[in-house]
């Protein structure tokens, strides 16, 4: 007996819920979010009875506490929103409940990308005798699993990173985001930056950018912009001397983007409008496209990797690229969402039977590079998102 409580009903929601209901370690499946009637139509979609649900609010730890009761879950899957992931943890200290998510905490009232929030809660989570696994999405999550995999296979040291992230695919509207817009606004918008010679240097948004070549796609203009991946990644392997995050972004993606940062309507702090105070962004969210929308119409392919150099086990130099490419059409065609909540949903629903399987458990709080890789990269492929490697190549970067 295994019980799998998700909180959460958006695309990577909806991901998770496909690929859970069709592993049979989770006797019981409850999809829990504020909206019931979203969570309805997933199981509905999902169908065979696989998936309850229950309405809570994520925000609320006494509601998240009685939920995690009432229902006795062995692992609390969070793909709810990033700052909701500390009321999720507190509830599943009180309730005595395990826990993984696939992005690190932020503060609603400041765009900061920190994993020091989560990091403090290791000893409380070890003294309970609870795991707490941390970003277990492709990026964060399978990027610095197969950082840890070319760790423990490839290289003796490495010592640089070039985590790289494509999406080539077409939507058709003007401007949407991927996912939450909220959320990715507030990322991308952040100032850039990356790791070198043992410190962190600050760019201005967007300002290192250069074309990627990436396979199947070709060149893409990519940017440097901060990934919380990258603060783990640098701490667990301390022989990394550069460590960068790279994104595409079209140039109308970017006009617009300016538009909105001018007009202040990406602004998280609140205005007051006809006697209402409302968040402009969030504003801005509800008029938008869904992300969950966005698959019905959407072509191409994303491409994650991570570009690596440094020294193989016997010291000689060595670089080396491991990457998926992944198909917006078949993710819909499987899950009814795009490749961006499909490659985020995948690998949470596998690092949840990882837990359920035991091979990744033990009392604290983790980071996914922390955990032995190979189980996970072992199913990652026939789970839908397989790898593909490439030694002794030029890099680009």
């Amino acid at each position: 007996m295994f019980k799998l409580l998700i909180i959460g009903a958006g695309g990577v929601g909806t991901v998770v819920a496909h690929k859970a209901a069709k592993n049979p370690i989770f006797t019981d499946i409850l999809l829990a979010t504020r909206t019931k009637s979203k969570a309805d139509e997933i199981a509905k979609a999902v169908g065979g009875g696989r998936i309850k649900t229950a309405r809570v609010d994520a925000d609320n730890v006494p509601e998240l506490v009685a939920l995690m009761r009432e229902f006795k879950p062995d692992l609390a899957l969070n793909v709810a929103l990033p700052y909701q992931d500390l009321p999720i943890m507190d509830a599943c200290l009180e309730a005595g409940v395990n826990y993984l998510d696939t992005a690190n905490y932020e503060p609603k009232d400041e765009a900061k990308f920190e994993y020091k929030w989560q990091w403090a809660y290791k000893d409380r989570f070890e003294k309970a005798g609870l795991t707490a696994i941390l970003g277990c999405g492709f990026d964060p999550g399978v990027s610095a699993i197969y950082v840890a995999y070319a760790a423990k296979h490839y290289f003796s040291e490495i010592h640089y990173l070039d985590i790289v992230d494509c999406n080539a695919g077409n939507h058709g509207m003007a401007f949407a985001t991927n996912f939450n817009p909220e959320i990715n606004i507030r990322e991308v918008t952040q100032k850039g930056r990356y790791w070198e010679n043992g410190k962190w240097v600050e760019t201005e948004p967007h300002e290192i950018h250069q074309p990627i070549t990436y396979p199947e796609i070709g060149p893409k203009e990519s940017y440097v912009i901060y990934h919380e991946e990258l603060e783990s990644l640098v701490k667990n392997f301390p022989t990394i001397k550069r460590a960068r995050f790279w994104m595409t972004f079209g140039q109308e993606y970017l006009t617009h983007l300016r538009v909105i940062q001018n007009i202040g309507m990406a602004r998280i702090d609140p205005v007051m409008y006809n006697g209402v105070e409302i968040v402009p962004i969030q504003f801005l969210k509800a008029v938008l496209p869904d992300p969950k929308s966005l698959g019905e119409n959407y072509t191409g392919l994303t491409s994650i990797g991570c570009r690596i150099k440094g020294l193989d086990k016997e010291g000689k130099p060595l670089t080396y690229y491991i990457y998926n490419n992944c198909d917006h059409e078949k993710a819909y065609e499987e899950t009814g969402t795009q490749a961006v909540s499909y490659t985020t949903g995948v690998p949470a629903a596998l690092g949840a039977a990882m837990f359920a399987e035991g091979v990744w458990k033990k009392p604290g709080v983790w980071n996914v590079e922390e955990f032995d890789p190979d189980p996970f990269m072992a199913q990652i492929g026939p789970q839908g998102l397989p790898f593909h490697e490439e030694f002794n190549i030029d890099l680009e970067v």
